[in-house]
């Protein structure tokens, strides 16, 4: 049975408002790319877009208008939704990009838009839940989304169900041992830690944790991409290892972006209060607050942060604002399990924009194509000239 318009007129809504689903942002932008007449829309919209950003950098007040309707038109059919203009204006670009438009560009000079051709033999589906949960006795469990499973350690039981793992609390005085979960790339997952703290792993990443937390403090160390709800417990602090610098909390909400091919390493503060330690420096963040640890110079600096953008590939977005070429490609890499081989063209193109991670890598190449350098994909190797 097909939906009525007013339900894909809510989706949009609730897109606006930040507040959609990854399912349901899926299920708008199938709905967007149904009909040819909905993709004729799309292009129009498109074209007015890229010509006002390559004229003002920014959307004139006529061109959202005129935006907001075609959309809204396509939608309701004959009912128009009026939009605040300032949230309008805020949400076009995701909107557009939503729907396969465009992607942002902002260079220090004026930009000329170069459509480029993308040359692929396959594509690439995004990412997956998966992970690899290695055991203290080194035996290797392999998890996916759909796997339901009971793992037993000693008098320690972790079950799998639907993409996440869940440790049961355990006091037995059974001595505590350390396993690790291990998310290749193209995949993410989640973990429920003993002490019920929630821990959610980004592609390319790892987590080890003992299978209990016994003693004076809960300690965990990370490599990669995580992002923390830490279950508050003021006789245990919870300490997150990254190298040589720790993270203490007592009960809060945090990022931690911690891979060896950045130029550092991030700990972005969501809610709540935590330190960050390294030798002899400390910082206490604030909720909205950064530290970027250099690991070059040891120094550690603290600065606000787009707490959305660190956060969004938690909820199933790639952000960029203002981001290099090769920043966007190590991501890509990352999701799509893809091997890059990336020559710098411009250092001065910036990029910006939300896209789902729910496309398929295709689509996240087309949207670069506005003043783009070219890409050939074949297989799992995507050259970029």
């Amino acid at each position: 049975m097909s939906q009525s318009t007013e339900h894909y007129e809510q989706l949009l809504q609730k897109y606006l408002d930040g507040q959609c689903s990854m399912a349901e942002t899926e299920e708008l932008y199938a709905w967007l790319q149904s009909s040819s007449s909905h993709r004729s829309l799309l292009t129009t919209m498109q074209r007015e877009f890229e010509q006002a950003m390559n004229n003002r950098h920014e959307i004139p007040a006529e061109l959202s208008d005129r935006i907001e309707k075609r959309l809204l038109e396509e939608i309701t059919r004959n009912k128009i939704v009026k939009i605040n203009r300032w949230r309008w204006v805020a949400a076009a670009a995701a909107i557009i990009l939503l729907i396969g438009g465009i992607y942002f560009l902002r260079t220090t000079t004026s930009p000329e838009i170069t459509p480029i051709a993308l040359n692929t033999t396959t594509d690439v589906a995004p990412g997956t839940n998966k992970a690899i949960l290695t055991l203290a006795n080194g035996d290797v469990v392999t998890l996916d989304s759909a796997g339901n499973k009971v793992i037993t350690q000693g008098k320690t039981v972790v079950r799998q169900k639907n993409g996440q793992l869940q440790y049961a609390a355990q006091n037995s005085g059974e001595a505590v041992v350390y396993n690790t979960l291990t998310v290749p790339r193209g995949g993410q997952f989640n973990i429920v830690l003993p002490d019920g703290s929630h821990v959610w792993l980004n592609a390319a990443s790892s987590l080890k944790y003992p299978t209990a937390f016994n003693g004076t403090q809960r300690k965990v160390e990370i490599q990669g991409q995580g992002y923390f709800e830490v279950a508050k417990n003021t006789k245990q602090p919870f300490l997150v290892k990254v190298n040589n610098m720790e993270v203490q909390v007592l009960g809060t909400s945090f990022d931690i972006m911690a891979y060896n091919d950045e130029k550092s390493v991030n700990t972005t503060l969501v809610e709540g209060a935590v330190n960050v330690h390294l030798g002899n420096i400390t910082q206490r963040l604030l909720p909205g607050q950064q530290a970027v640890l250099n690991p070059v110079t040891g120094s550690i600096t603290v600065h606000p942060a787009d707490v959305e953008q660190v956060i969004a590939w938690k909820t199933g977005f790639f952000e960029f604002d203002n981001a290099p070429l090769s920043d966007i490609m190590r991501q890509l890499s990352r999701w799509y399990d893809i091997d890059i081989n990336y020559n710098q063209v411009n250092d001065s193109r910036l990029f910006g924009g939300r896209i789902s991670r729910s496309l398929p890598l295709s689509d996240i190449l087309h949207m670069l194509e506005a003043n783009g350098p070219k890409f050939l994909l074949s297989g799992r190797k995507l050259i970029v000239k």
